[in-house]
């Protein structure tokens, strides 16, 4: 509703993981960085992790959009999956045909004659498993045995595995340890600082078309830290409230009077 106002072509502070919308902080860049080398010089397994809504899911998106074309990528967002389900999804997703009542062992032969033949052409292929700390153990262990399908040059699928900090916790247990090794590639992605905040919160607006009369004031981005921890969703939560405070105000210039008013919206105490 306040887009003509702002003259906006698009809400900046939208939650879905758009990845034109993805701000690269110094710890976000060099995230994208682990993700792409691990995946282009077939590391095999690649963990990220990082707090609820750090940016995980958009950032690799923006992987996926960036990986070369010589590189067939498949993203599991469903973590409550059977070790057959899984499977299942993961053929899919490369559009290969699947049986309904197919078993593990079916699948698994399936897979490896797809990924022979991928790497036959010349063809690196990887998966990425989002809120991988949901993962039972009897699939986390699935998906240690796919990196036993290999050549005797290459891991012919690599495994990224996305989750928040718990996924660290578990995969340090005993009961993991396997697959701890097998992960060759780790980034942990931190909240970002105020001054990250402010950085952020422009380029959203940057990229929504804003011609740079829009101003989020440092007193008005300080509060917004405060609330927000340096959490991207959070962040993007708040700043759509306040773009909302502006427009009632009547004003382009958001102080942190806007951000408190937009903080007790959210709590319900506005």
């Amino acid at each position: 509703m306040y887009l003509d106002f702002y003259k906006l072509r698009e809400y900046p502070f939208s939650v879905t993981p758009d990845p034109r919308f993805l701000y690269y902080s110094s710890h976000h860049r060099e995230a994208y960085c682990h993700l792409i080398y691990g995946i282009e010089q077939r590391k095999g397994f690649i963990e990220l992790t990082g707090e609820v809504g750090c940016g995980k899911t958009t950032l690799c998106r923006a992987v996926l959009t960036a990986l070369s074309e010589n590189v067939e990528t498949a993203l599991l967002l469903n973590p409550f999956l059977s070790e057959t389900q899984l499977l299942r999804a993961l053929l899919n997703d490369f559009g290969l045909e699947t049986k309904s009542r197919g078993d593990r062992l079916t699948y698994i032969e399936t897979l490896n004659e797809f990924l022979l033949r991928k790497n036959q052409e010349g063809v690196n292929v990887a998966l990425l498993v989002d809120e991988a700390q949901d993962l039972s153990p009897q699939v986390l262990e699935q998906v240690r045995l796919l990196s036993n399908l290999e050549t005797d040059q290459h891991k012919l699928i690599q495994i990224v595995l996305v989750g928040q900090p718990e996924l660290q916790q578990r995969l340090a247990s005993t009961s993991f340890r396997q697959l701890r090794q097998r992960i060759t590639v780790r980034y942990h992605i931190p909240p970002l600082t105020e001054t990250e905040t402010g950085m952020y919160i422009d380029h959203r607006l940057r990229v929504a078309g804003s011609d740079g009369r829009l101003v989020f004031q440092p007193d008005a981005v300080e509060v917004i830290y405060k609330y927000c921890h340096g959490v991207p969703r959070l962040i993007n939560a708040l700043c759509d409230n306040v773009l909302l405070a502006g427009y009632v105000a009547g004003t382009t210039s958001m102080g942190a009077e806007c951000a408190r008013k937009a903080i007790q919206q959210l709590e319900g105490t506005g």
